[in-house]
């Protein structure tokens, strides 16, 4: 398990990939101290500071996909509650799925973002250990995407968009769960939402692992922060399909095509929206910011398509997924190979190589049947 680094004095933590960040972080607090004890250390944080913003720029452009996954899952990048605070007004909670509960990791709420009134539904992962726990740790539960569902068939009564905010690592695997038909609403999504007569927006936030995000990530547009992961599967779950070992994450992250960039080039999202420097948790009023403009220019061009038009590109974008496969990508994003234990190929070719063993010739007629002999 990776571990951060926590600056004492900001409160900031580092990722492990961090160190020289977060020894400049470090030493311009201590310049910034003796400052407030009366010595004159301006210009050299100056220089500190020029260096900081080269060393982030440098780094976070440069980022491997299992760093890139380490950074959706910071624990102070914003959550859905933080964007709804900040970014929506006159926010207005809604509760229940009217079936067996309200379940806290899924939020709806009326709004308004910009001059637009919308409904927005975000997945909240929570921030300290007794939030985390009251929403599985950002993993719903089958009432959660039935309340989903009901209040976005609200909006769609009162001609109300739709904005969803996906960050989940996936939908919750426990056993009430499924008693409950964790998979039926999923899909009960994944059939009313396409059919939705409003403009709808998906945004993933953080992490967008499984059916859980699916679930409420149908839409008109779907775009993801800069340093967020859109996957089928955790890295983690991948590893120990593929290789039997969870360790082997970072190699099951490349092979996954997770990044923005790389799901952009597979035409699976529509847009990367920018974070601020050295990602959304650096500044997070920066980052809630660009995510509020591209909301407000996205509207804006989906209000100008008759509602049958977009019926039909929604539609089409949900049944398409899968057929990215025959763009052409660069060749480090080729297809993992798998262990010869867990790999078909490998069996069918050993198996071919090994001589047919001696079997003997076994009569379809019993050793004492008279048939046996004519």
């Amino acid at each position: 398990m990776t571990t951060q680094i926590e600056n004492t004095t900001s409160g900031l933590q580092y990722l492990p990939f961090e160190g020289r960040i977060a020894e400049l972080d470090a030493r311009i607090a201590e310049l910034r101290e003796e400052m407030a004890q009366g010595h004159d250390h301006g210009g050299e944080i100056r220089r500190l500071q020029q260096m900081l913003a080269e060393e982030l720029g440098r780094l976070y452009a440069h980022l491997t996909p299992w760093q890139v996954v380490q950074v959706a899952r910071h624990p102070q990048r914003p959550l859905f509650r933080d964007y709804l605070n900040l970014m929506v007004k006159n926010g207005r909670e809604l509760h229940g799925d009217r079936c067996f509960g309200d379940d806290p990791a899924i939020v709806t709420a009326l709004g308004q973002i910009g001059r637009d009134k919308v409904l927005v539904v975000g997945q909240e992962k929570g921030r300290d250990v007794k939030e985390k726990i009251a929403v599985n740790f950002g993993c719903p539960n089958p009432e959660g995407y039935r309340k989903a569902l009901a209040k976005m068939k609200l909006a769609e009564k009162f001609g109300l968009p739709i904005v969803t905010f996906i960050d989940t690592p996936g939908a919750y695997p426990g056993i009430g769960a499924e008693e409950r038909g964790q998979a039926q609403a999923i899909a009960m999504n994944l059939r009313e939402m396409p059919r939705l007569r409003v403009p709808i927006i998906c945004i993933v936030i953080g992490e967008g692992g499984s059916g859980g995000a699916l679930g409420i990530g149908v839409g008109d547009r779907l775009a993801i922060l800069q340093y967020a992961y859109y996957s089928v599967i955790s890295p983690e779950g991948c590893a120990g399909i593929l290789w039997r070992d969870g360790s082997q994450a970072d190699k099951a992250a490349e092979s996954l095509r997770l990044t923005a960039p790389e799901l952009k080039a597979l035409g699976l999202v529509d847009a990367v929206i920018p974070e601020s420097l050295g990602g959304a948790h650096r500044n997070v009023h920066d980052t809630i910011y660009n995510v509020e403009q591209y909301i407000t220019r996205t509207l804006r061009d989906l209000k100008r398509t008759r509602i049958e038009n977009l019926l039909e590109n929604r539609f089409r974008r949900l049944r398409a997924i899968g057929g990215a496969e025959q763009r052409v990508l660069p060749a480090r994003y080729a297809k993992p190979r798998l262990p010869d234990r867990v790999s078909a190929e490998a069996q069918l070719r050993r198996a071919a190589s090994e001589p047919a063993p001696d079997v003997p010739a076994v009569s379809p007629f019993g050793p004492d049947d008279p048939a046996a002999e004519t």
